[in-house]
């Protein structure tokens, strides 16, 4: 799970930030908490996202700081789908659909595309990660689980 990695960030800040805003965070926390219980709705969601938002915004991250670790975990998760495809690639199994796409999926993933397009959907876990372009690697889990298939 590298995703859960944060050794690289910069606990100093969060940590300053938490011990000189405590109070507020925790009548924040009180505050969510009440909202979780009480509002039933689609409001309770954006009143979180608000109070949420607000506490960054005032913590002195930028919406920048936020996209980059928005993107480390992001490529995170998409090392982890590449080795999942290197790991899982002797299971994989070959589908051509009757529109004539096709499917590869093993354990903990699935991808799909069309032949010659160069690109797959892949998911990971369920997860959708997007378009991507047909690689070595992919290319690679695409022929075996052609020649599982046939096996």
């Amino acid at each position: 799970m590298d995703f859960l990695n944060f050794s690289s960030y910069d606990w100093h800040t969060w940590s300053t930030f938490l011990k000189e805003h405590w109070l507020l965070l925790a009548v924040a926390l009180v505050v969510l908490l009440l909202i979780v219980r009480i509002v039933k709705t689609v409001v309770k969601w954006a009143l979180v996202a608000v109070i949420v938002v607000g506490i960054v915004i005032y913590s002195g991250y930028s919406m920048d700081d936020l996209k980059a670790i928005g993107t480390k975990v992001a490529d995170s998760v998409k090392q982890e789908a590449v080795t999942a495809m290197v790991g899982e690639v002797e299971k994989a199994t070959f589908t051509t659909n009757s529109d004539g796409s096709f499917t590869v999926k093993t354990d903990n993933l699935i991808l799909t595309g069309e032949p010659g397009s160069g690109e797959v959907t892949v998911s990971f876990r369920n997860t959708p990660l997007g378009t991507w372009k047909i690689d070595n690697t992919v290319q690679t889990l695409i022929d075996q689980a052609k020649q599982n298939s046939k096996a």
